[in-house]
């Protein structure tokens, strides 16, 4: 499933949170949290479970508001959740053509269409079903939907979190690969430490509740990244640092 938020195109596509602070009832769960995605950028949000992470993306997406401070949204907003969101009975062309349902010409959507199964190697699988596709395959038709159009910013919620090991660093390198084709802004959740290494640009390590940012880290090398490049592995050590997650150092006795 994805949600839009139209702005004027010629404005500059980012988003802005300023001193936001959110609470459900009793449960405070951010604490005066400032944050700007700039164009282009993917930031990766990591902290622990039940420290808000997927409430920024909510707040990022206009899907609720804050109880105190203020959000900046500029440019089409769309969003990848943890769930497969793709509709069953629809096609793999009709699911991604919902994407494209603000595109009126019909030669023009049909074009891009093709170009978009093209993009992420499912030709011939466009008139199968969600349940005939395997879950990489099904996760990539999901990006494809969200790529379709006009969209700015992606907000993507753990979206790999179902997947096995393997289709997960595939899926990684398949994100980079559509962006590189495609750029947009991204903000991305996940837990997985690995993950965040090699797809950020920036990763934002949140508090325990009521979440703050405890520490930020730039990661400043092309991707794709693997996992035994340096520079993924000095950004998981920085970050199972910050997490209080680092095995201490032992001498062997």
């Amino acid at each position: 499933m994805y949600a839009g938020v139209m702005k004027d195109k010629s404005s500059v596509n980012r988003l802005v949170l300023e001193n936001v602070s959110h609470s459900y009832g009793a449960v405070a769960v951010l604490n005066h949290l400032s944050l700007v995605v700039n164009p282009g950028e993917i930031v990766v949000l990591v902290g622990p479970s039940g420290c808000g992470k997927t409430t920024i993306l909510n707040l990022l997406s206009g899907h609720i508001e804050p109880m105190s401070g203020s959000i900046q949204r500029e440019g089409v907003i769309r969003t990848v959740y943890q769930h497969d969101g793709l509709f069953p009975w629809l096609t793999v062309l009709e699911n991604i053509s919902i994407g494209l349902r603000s595109l009126k010409d019909a030669t023009q959507r049909e074009k891009e269409l093709r170009e978009l199964l093209e993009l992420i190697h499912l030709e011939g699988f466009e008139h199968h079903y969600p349940h005939q596709l395997s879950g990489g395959m099904k996760q990539r038709v999901e990006l494809a939907r969200v790529l379709a159009g006009d969209s700015d910013i992606l907000l993507m919620d753990e979206p790999f979190s179902a997947l096995d090991y393997q289709t997960r660093l595939r899926m990684r390198h398949e994100l980079v690969r559509l962006l590189k084709e495609r750029p947009r802004t991204v903000v991305f959740v996940t837990h997985d430490i690995e993950e965040a290494a090699q797809l950020a640009d920036r990763v934002l390590v949140l508090s325990n509740r009521p979440a703050t940012i405890s520490h930020e880290l730039q990661i400043n090398a092309q991707r794709p990244r693997d996992l035994t490049d340096n520079a993924v592995i000095e950004a998981m050590t920085a970050i199972l640092k910050e997490l209080g997650l680092q095995t201490s150092d032992r001498n062997d006795v």
